[in-house]
């Protein structure tokens, strides 16, 4: 690169820090190289000197001095060269094979830049859904969300296959136990992550669960709200019900609604978090005395109780449906099939999915 060129911010990057848009687009040139020219004047952004923590908006144009080899950019799309700027146009751009856009494109893309073809294979096996803007999966139970002692391979660890053409990893924007399955939601670009990880703060998702429980709730419908805290020493991952006013403890409230019953033994349950504590379900299911089947923390039952034949000891909670405001506009509404083991259960004990897609709403 032996000219100035200047470059537009992108929607996507709004709030970005310069020197990680430096980083995105220009992975060749070194932090320290990168501070040497800004503290020169030799980047600017609108004109103005910056540091390397200033933020970008999108539409302000940052200007690029004359780079060493190896520290050109990312080839991802034209850019505007001189140092008066101005777009290059289609029509000097030579022709050249078109992109590929159809469904599964970015796995393709990712697979040819040399992604692990095993993560690559299984993200896209679990797909249900995919835009510009986000990934909705279907994860199955015992995959881990994110990395932890002991963990070789969990969804964040896998979504390194698919970085795009700027070097940006797909983002979580929320999370599921290791055990539960159902949907989850990932953002493709910072801006996508930034508005769906604002829906979850103001709590403007629907998110509803299902869960095969002992016994059978009464009333059938339901509000719970206690205050939760992490247990200590050996419980350290297990979440208690505990007093208004414990440290560390938080507010969390859960609806269900009795869907459909096997005798008095066992519940078919749809859940929603209100509030999105760590385990909560899971915790008030075993509060109102109806833990979930296959809880290895929560179960507890009495020495008579004897586990339903036929049915798998596994968690049997499943993150049925996902509704949300899309980054681009509009609604994002996903629902996922259950996992085998559920599938199982309700096959033995007569249930019909096409039952339980109620919310269990607060007005109940």
């Amino acid at each position: 690169m032996a000219k100035i060129e200047t470059r537009t911010v992108d929607a996507d990057e709004a709030g970005m820090r310069l020197d990680r848009w430096f980083n995105a687009h220009y992975p060749g040139l070194s932090f320290g190289h990168l501070q040497k020219l800004i503290r020169s004047g030799q980047v600017r952004v609108d004109g103005g000197r910056v540091k390397t923590s200033t933020r970008v908006e999108p539409g302000q144009v940052v200007r690029i001095p004359p780079l060493r080899a190896g520290e050109g950019p990312v080839d991802d799309r034209p850019r505007a060269s001189g140092a008066g700027g101005g777009a290059a146009s289609d029509d000097a751009r030579p022709a050249g094979p078109a992109r590929d856009t159809g469904p599964g494109a970015s796995f393709r893309l990712a697979l040819k830049a040399g992604g692990n073809h095993a993560d690559i294979d299984q993200l896209q096996s679990m797909l249900m859904h995919e835009d510009d803007a986000v990934f909705v999966f279907n994860k199955p139970p015992g995959l881990a969300v994110q990395g932890g002692s002991g963990l070789t391979r969990h969804l964040d660890g896998m979504l390194e296959a698919m970085r795009d053409r700027k070097g940006q990893k797909p983002r979580l924007v929320h999370r599921l136990d290791r055990e539960t399955s159902g949907v989850i939601v990932v953002a493709r670009t910072r801006l996508a992550a930034q508005h769906l990880a604002a829906a979850f703060r103001r709590r403007s998702t629907r998110k509803i669960y299902w869960a095969l429980v002992k016994g059978v709730p009464k009333p059938p419908q339901g509000r719970v709200s206690t205050w939760l805290a992490r247990g200590e020493g050996a419980e350290g991952e297990k979440m208690k019900v505990a007093r208004h006013g414990t440290d560390d403890a938080s507010h969390a409230v859960s609806l269900y609604s009795v869907v459909d019953k096997a005798g008095q033994k066992l519940a078919w349950l749809t859940m929603k978090p209100v509030t999105g504590r760590t385990h909560q379900l899971r915790a008030h299911a075993a509060h109102i005395g109806h833990p979930i089947i296959g809880d290895a923390k929560y179960f507890t039952a009495e020495d008579e109780w004897d586990f339903p034949g036929g049915i798998q000891n596994r968690l049997h909670l499943h993150a049925r449906r996902l509704v949300i405001p899309h980054p681009a506009g509009g609604t994002l509404d996903v629902s996922a099939p259950l996992p085998l083991h559920m599938q199982q259960s309700w096959n033995l004990l007569g249930f019909d999915a096409a039952m339980g897609d109620a919310d269990p709403r607060e007005d109940k």
